[in-house]
């Protein structure tokens, strides 16, 4: 499946990094575990599913040296667990576990059980894992408990396995984004990355979950409102479906500066359609790579802060902007539960209409 920039969609002027994703930042891994069935419904099986578990894996040593981190909430009808710690401390030690609503918890104790079998001294410190959660119940019979510990291990391993990779991750219909939809289309994982003037990488990832088809707006574009509507278009998912969001990158910037950039990707929602409704969940967390601390507290170097911080800024809206398009443009037409479907945002359509409208490059 095409990605925006394979299509010739630039966002902004800052350039990508060579994979344009999250893994364009040193020793940062994405995972995922697709859970995908079509059973009849308990006792005799278990119900269709379309959901599964993502994993971002920040820093192998993050339990050592711990990575700050920041969050911000557009809309606060969702659940991330571990954000209340993170923006307490402004530190975390876990990777980013990515859900079902409804799968939140069992995901929690397989980080806990996970974590321990990898390192048995964090039983001793306790850890506060990271996950968060959309809601994917248009496509997913999530009152059936879908995920198990398994997945959430296979999920974890791939995330490890992906570091350093010179390919883009699998975005989409993948993971925890199986079962979501975006903007009246198929939504899902999206990352993008820029790669500032001063030598920076800002990476996205996205879970997107969110709006109606005629606020899709694609570089300024109201494709939306201007692709055509087929009588036999079924109905789409609700709009108010949530949409978290991380930022990484390797600049050095401490909690405080994580919580600004981590707000930042809202503003990249709004350009592709988001209005955040009142039913949504739209999420942001912040993490850097670049200005590590020790189990005190104390930073290894010193925070980049004030108009230093312009350069991310710019870098996280762009990226945020372009991470929702490839969510999409990854994802085929999914059917699932009730026969409920989440239609494939057709490439060849926007591409016209971006052409029209002096766009492409």
């Amino acid at each position: 499946m095409p990605r925006a920039t394979d299509l010739g969609i630039r966002i902004g002027t800052i350039p990508t990094g060579p994979t344009d994703s999250v893994l364009d930042v040193a020793g940062v891994g994405l995972g995922h575990a697709t859970v995908w069935r079509d059973e009849p419904p308990p006792p005799e099986g278990r119900g269709v599913a379309r959901t599964g578990v993502t994993v971002l894996v920040l820093a192998d040593d993050a339990g050592e040296r711990h990575v700050p981190m920041g969050g911000a909430v557009l809309n606060g009808a969702g659940e991330c667990t571990g954000f209340l710690a993170a923006a307490e401390w402004a530190l975390t030690t876990t990777p980013v576990f990515l859900t079902s609503t409804m799968q939140l918890g069992r995901v929690y104790d397989a980080a806990c059980e996970l974590a321990v079998e990898h390192d048995p001294a964090v039983a001793d410190d306790v850890i506060i894992p990271v996950v968060a959660e959309c809601d994917d119940s248009f496509l997913n019979d999530c009152r059936r408990m879908q995920v198990q510990r398994d997945d959430v291990a296979r999920a974890w391993q791939a995330a490890v396995d992906s570091r350093g990779d010179a390919r883009p991750p699998p975005e989409g219909a993948v993971g925890s984004g199986t079962g979501m939809s975006c903007l009246g289309f198929k939504g899902g994982i999206g990352t993008a990355s820029r790669r500032t003037p001063e030598g920076h990488t800002v990476a996205v990832l996205l879970m997107t979950n969110f709006g109606t088809r005629e606020r899709l707006t694609v570089d300024g574009v109201p494709v939306g409102r201007l692709l055509p509507t087929a009588a036999s278009t079924p109905p789409a998912a609700p709009p108010a479906g949530s949409c978290i969001g991380i930022v990484v990158t390797d600049a050095p910037v401490d909690g405080a500066g994580c919580t600004r950039l981590a707000r930042r990707i809202g503003l990249g929602l709004a350009r592709t359609g988001s209005v955040a409704y009142h039913g949504s969940g739209e999420i942001f967390l912040a993490a850097s790579t670049g200005l590590r601390s020790d189990r005190q507290g104390r930073y290894e170097g010193t925070p980049l802060t004030a108009w230093d911080l312009d350069p991310l800024f710019e870098a996280v809206v762009d990226a945020s902007e372009e991470a929702v398009l490839n969510s999409m443009l990854a994802s085929p037409t999914v059917v699932g539960r009730d026969g409920n479907t989440s239609e494939a945002l057709p490439p060849e359509a926007v591409l016209r209409l971006l052409s029209t409208h002096g766009r492409l490059t």
